[in-house]
């Protein structure tokens, strides 16, 4: 098997059993640091982790269509993907971290999909992303009717 069939079929089998994406926050906020370059979690009122303006700010991204922070200028493919319904939740985001490239090829059916995050997180992925899903970060609190 060719590296392209089984990292599809990887992203395919991690998409369809979220069950393997559950993650360690404790951890996570540890493996954020690898991030830290690039991104910044910042809410209005506080600066939750100090980092780079290179990728979006990543407070609430969880919950957030994929490519529409206003003032931040995305890629043509993660707009896309967005475009295409691509809402983050903990799950596909530690796919997206793993390799953004073939996450946005798989998720828009297309082979030369590009992205500007060009890091690719082979572990702790799954981490990352659950310390990104909890509330001290911005997820998002439950809808009251």
């Amino acid at each position: 098997m060719t590296l392209r069939p089984a990292l599809a079929a990887l992203t395919c089998l991690a998409l369809a059993t979220p069950a393997l994406a559950e993650g360690d926050p404790e951890k996570g906020e540890k493996e954020f640091a690898k991030c830290r370059s690039c991104h910044m979690i910042e809410s209005e009122s506080e600066t939750i982790v100090k980092g780079g303006k290179t990728g979006p700010n990543l407070y609430g991204v969880i919950g957030r269509t994929a490519g529409t922070l206003d003032g931040f200028t995305y890629g043509d493919d993660i707009v896309a993907a967005g475009e295409s319904g691509l809402v983050w939740n903990a799950e596909n985001l530690a796919v997206y971290i793993e390799d953004p490239k073939a996450f946005l090829a798989h998720h828009l059916d297309k082979k030369a999909a590009r992205s500007k995050m060009t890091f690719k997180m082979r572990k702790h992925s799954e981490d990352v992303a659950a310390y990104l899903a909890t509330e001290a970060i911005g997820a998002a609190p439950d809808a009251t009717d």
